[in-house]
C-alpha cells in the first residue's frame, strides 16, 4: 500500500533576523532522521520513490539535510508551495491590532508567544480576524495538496517536508476533526517528527502522528524541540 511521510522541519531560528532558516540543531535533526531511515531501510536501497517539500527556506534545508542522511542527491526534491506553513506573522499582527493588550511584550518567555499564537489561531479560524490567506482558503490548499500527494504515491513510499500548522490542517482533514484542533495540533507537533500516512482507494488514512523515531532515546532526547 502506498505510503506517505510528512516531516515537519528542523529547530528554525527562532528569535533571530531569519527565522527561516534552520539552526545547527535543525540540520541535525534533519541528517539524523536521514540516518536513522538509512540504517532501518538499509535493505532497500532506497527508501523513497518520491520526495517533496514546501518551497521555504526551512523546508528546503530540511529536506537536504534528511538527503545528506540518506546518501541521496538534493536535486531529487521536488517544491510544492502548497505545503508551506500559513503566515503567522500577518495572523498574530491582525489579532494584536484586534486586541493589542494581549500581544505578548517584546523578549517575552516562548510560553507567553505560543499562547498568544494559540488565540490568534482561534480568532482566525473563527474569521475573527484575517490573515495573509482566510482560513478557508488554508484548508483549500492543503485539501488540494493533499489529493495531489495521494495520487502521486503510486504504491511506493513518498517523503513530505512541510511545516507545523499544514501538518496539523492534514491530519484534521484526514480525521474528520474540528477546525480548533488544528491549533491544539500544531502546539504538539515536534521538530523532524514523523507523520505516517497510507493511500488506499478511499483516500488517506492516518497510521501515526508526531514521532520522533531518530531522537527517542536516552542520549538525544534533550535535542528534541518544538519551534
Amino acid at each position: 500500500m502506498p505510503e506517505i511521510f510528512v516531516v515537519r522541519h528542523g529547530q528554525a531560528s527562532f528569535g533571530s533576523d531569519n527565522y527561516d532558516q534552520l539552526s545547527e540543531l535543525g540540520w541535525q535533526q534533519a541528517r539524523w532522521l536521514g540516518n536513522f531511515w538509512k540504517e532501518h531501510w538499509g535493505e532497500d536501497g532506497r527508501p523513497f520513490d518520491h520526495i517533496v517539500s514546501g518551497d521555504l527556506q526551512r523546508h528546503r534545508e530540511t529536506a537536504q539535510g534528511i538527503c545528506e542522511g540518506l546518501g541521496l542527491d538534493k536535486r531529487q526534491v521536488e517544491e510544492l508551495p502548497q505545503l508551506n506553513e500559513f503566515d503567522f506573522k500577518k495572523v498574530m499582527q491582525a489579532y494584536s491590532e484586534k486586541d493589542p493588550d494581549s500581544a505578548p511584550a517584546a523578549g517575552a518567555e516562548r510560553t507567553d508567544y505560543y499562547r498568544f499564537l494559540k488565540q490568534a489561531m482561534h480568532a482566525w479560524s473563527s474569521g475573527d480576524i484575517d490573515g495573509a490567506e482566510s482560513w478557508q482558503q488554508f484548508e483549500q490548499r492543503i485539501e488540494e495538496v493533499l489529493g495531489v500527494l495521494a495520487a502521486g504515491a503510486r504504491g511506493g513510499r513518498t517523503l513530505v517536508v512541510s511545516s507545523g500548522g499544514a501538518i496539523a490542517m492534514m491530519v484534521r482533514q484526514v480525521l474528520g476533526a474540528p477546525s480548533h484542533s488544528v491549533t491544539q495540533l500544531n502546539m504538539q507537533i515536534r521538530n523532524t517528527a514523523v507523520s505516517h500516512f497510507f493511500a488506499g482507494r478511499t483516500g488517506l488514512t492516518l497510521h501515526s502522528f508526531n514521532h520522533v523515531p531518530h531522537l527517542d532515546n536516552r542520549e538525544r532526547r534533550e535535542y528534541i524541540t518544538y519551534s
